[in-house]
């Protein structure tokens, strides 16, 4: 029997529904704020993505954006109630505002993940209002970097991996007795990052917060000792940009700078440079962390799709690909051993290596300072300015300082930085 014009088109018309939601529902949306360039779209989307799609049949549609225009659209979604995002990736300080809009869902244990061991450190950043509301997905870092020359004078019984800053000033002393020029090297010029080591480094180590404790009585032991460091410090260090050059041509011989920054070097002549993790104060083995977190809106279709994608982009050997792709960092620990010989490996293993020291202790960028968020960093550098390069009195610079900082923080309402 034959069937009726009208009944066939009718059949037609239901089998493409069919297939247009069968389609539907094996297709992630996947926003992000990073990979934003053109090129890295790319790379991400053919060396990332294709392989997830190739073996899962799932297609993902990137969506790479400012922040602005991606918070808008996760925000209109979960105020219509109309989700179409299934994974987004974006910085550890974009996930509180996103929170206050009720737009990640609750995840489960990121240890959980077959194959993996996350870095402990960077799953409890994740944990917000007692929810686990991000997977680690990606880290950058500042990192120390040493030719194997000055290995050799190393204090007795100092552990290069383990060092404290009370190494490090032997460390310097004994350099410069034996060369006779000072060998440390610290990227102190207008361009340099020293002024992240200032507030992201020294001040926990010292006192245990990058802004509480800005003119307290540690405080002043730490401008104290790096007073003290100076005298060791290669005197071009205040117009030092970057530490790559000097280490090359050996002006310095151990250096502290962004893991971008030492790239350059260390894949030049990876035999000739050790890599390790910032040293320790009396609060411990602090050092900045630039962590970008994955999560999923609470109003998702598919869970069990959209934890997939998760799956896969923090699977140890994914996150070597990004690595060697864009220079982010894993954060998990078995992606150092997926990571062939040379430079990457070198930085990857030092990167793993300061964020699950025993002592570690993580300092995140402020969050909410807006435009005035350029006023943070150099509150610090003027005061090493004042106190180190022109000698002026540590107690009375750190009371200016200070005040200027509360009033910073206090005029945009902005949370302290942790730690």
């Amino acid at each position: 029997m034959k069937l009726s014009r009208s009944f066939s088109v009718l059949l037609l018309l239901s089998a493409l529904v069919f297939l247009a939601g069968a389609s539907a529902a094996q297709t992630l949306n996947f926003a992000s704020t990073q990979f934003r360039p053109i090129e890295e779209q790319q790379f991400f989307r053919e060396q990332v993505l294709a392989p997830f799609v190739a073996e899962t049949g799932i297609q993902v549609n990137m969506i790479a954006e400012e922040y602005a225009p991606f918070f808008s659209r996760l925000q209109a979604e979960a105020r219509t109630g109309r989700f179409e995002t299934d994974v987004f990736g974006t910085l550890h300080g974009d996930f509180p505002a996103l929170l206050a809009e009720g737009i990640p869902m609750e995840l489960p244990d990121p240890q959980s993940l077959p194959g993996r061991t996350f870095i402990e450190e960077l799953v409890k950043l994740g944990q917000m209002d007692g929810q686990q509301i991000y997977v680690p997905w990606t880290q950058a870092t500042y990192l120390m970097a040493a030719n194997k020359k000055a290995l050799d004078y190393l204090p007795e019984g100092a552990d290069v991996g383990a060092l404290t800053y009370a190494e490090l000033l032997e460390w310097a002393k004994n350099l410069y007795e034996a060369t006779g020029s000072a060998k440390l090297g610290l990227p102190a010029g207008p361009q340099g990052l020293f002024g992240r080591m200032l507030h992201g480094y020294l001040y926990p180590a010292f006192t245990g917060h990058q802004v509480q404790k800005f003119d307290s009585p540690d405080a002043v032991s730490m401008w104290s000792y790096l007073k003290e460091l100076w005298d060791y410090v290669h005197p071009s260090s205040a117009i030092y940009e970057n530490m790559a050059d000097p280490l090359l041509l050996e002006e310095v011989w151990v250096a502290w700078d962004h893991t971008a920054r030492l790239g350059p070097a260390i894949r030049e002549f990876p035999d000739n440079f050790v890599l390790f993790p910032s040293p320790a104060g009396p609060y411990g083995r602090a050092f900045i962390t630039v962590i970008n977190g994955l999560g999923i809106p609470k109003g998702v279709q598919d869970f069990d799709l959209a934890w997939r994608l998760i799956d896969h982009l923090t699977h140890p050997e994914t996150q070597v690909i990004v690595l060697e792709g864009t220079g982010f960092f894993p954060t998990t620990v078995e992606a150092a051993s997926y990571v062939p010989q040379g430079a990457n490996k070198l930085l990857a293993d030092a990167v793993a290596a300061q964020a699950s020291a025993p002592d570690a202790l993580v300092s995140l960028l402020p969050v909410g300072l807006g435009a005035r968020d350029g006023e943070y960093v150099p509150t610090f550098k003027d005061a090493f300015e004042a106190i180190v390069l022109r000698g002026q009195d540590i107690e009375t610079v750190l009371a200016r300082q200070g005040a200027r900082l509360r009033e910073l923080f206090e005029d945009t309402g902005a949370d302290y930085p942790q730690p």
